[in-house]
């Protein structure tokens, strides 16, 4: 029984080759880019919004308010990267359930570059916040002795994030071919259930873990922030 989707090839000259996770994963974006064009190109205000928009203002406000519940703000700045892991991998877990689909995020190879995303978008994140030598400094704390163990950290969360997301799809998929096998008249439908709740919630831990991580390397910048405003609020109380 083939799990992951790298298994099916559909062409391959050399070392080049196409296989299922490639061929699903361009389909999953032209899914979501042609979907956001059609809903966006009939963008109203007024009273009575069409199903697309009501849809997407829906989606849009509630990862806008996960994302200022983890302490990211500005919430638009961290908008675009965390909406966009969240739908990506929320749209082939959805879409699993239809017969002979593959999910993308069934192959180590999607979820790692997933991960890797993430591990680049976090000191990027930093830095900006921080400044270069403020994001370094993290990793001497609280002495430098910590410097390795806190590399290692950083790779290990990134290694975690691709195999929980690859484990869980992966597992999944094995399990409901197992039971499909032993009853195929009983469990489709109950795993067809199964498998869309696991993969919305998949979907959400994985952006929650990458929002968590953004939070932690921009948290000290908004921290010096709030301290700046009281000193300047206690000034101006003690001037009145």
């Amino acid at each position: 029984m083939e799990i992951t989707p790298d298994a099916f090839i559909y062409w391959q000259h050399g070392f080049a080759r196409l296989n299922s996770t490639i061929v699903v994963t361009w389909l999953n974006m032209v899914l979501l880019v042609g979907a956001s064009a059609l809903v966006t190109l009939r963008l109203t205000s007024g009273e009575k919004l069409g199903r697309g928009q009501n849809l997407l203002e829906v989606v849009v406000s509630n990862i806008r308010q996960q994302i200022s519940d983890m302490g990211l703000k500005p919430v638009d700045e961290f908008l675009p990267f965390i909406g966009t892991l969240f739908l990506f991998i929320l749209l082939p877990n959805v879409l699993s359930v239809v017969p002979g689909y593959r999910a993308p995020t069934g192959s180590l190879s999607t979820t790692a570059a997933l991960a890797i995303c993430v591990f680049v978008a976090v000191p990027i994140w930093g830095i900006r916040r921080r400044g270069l030598i403020g994001y370094l400094k993290l990793y001497i704390q609280p002495t430098p002795f910590m410097l390795p163990f806190n590399l290692m950290g950083e790779l290990s969360r990134t290694l975690a994030l691709a195999v929980r997301l690859f484990g869980n799809i992966m597992s999944g998929a094995m399990i409901a071919g197992i039971l499909l096998s032993l009853a195929p008249l009983f469990f489709p439908v109950l795993m067809n259930i199964l498998g869309l709740i696991t993969g919305v919630i998949q979907a959400y831990i994985f952006a929650v873990l990458a929002a968590v991580y953004l939070a932690a390397a921009a948290r000290a910048h908004q921290d010096q922030e709030k301290k700046s405003e009281q000193q300047q609020d206690k000034g101006g109380s003690s001037h009145g």
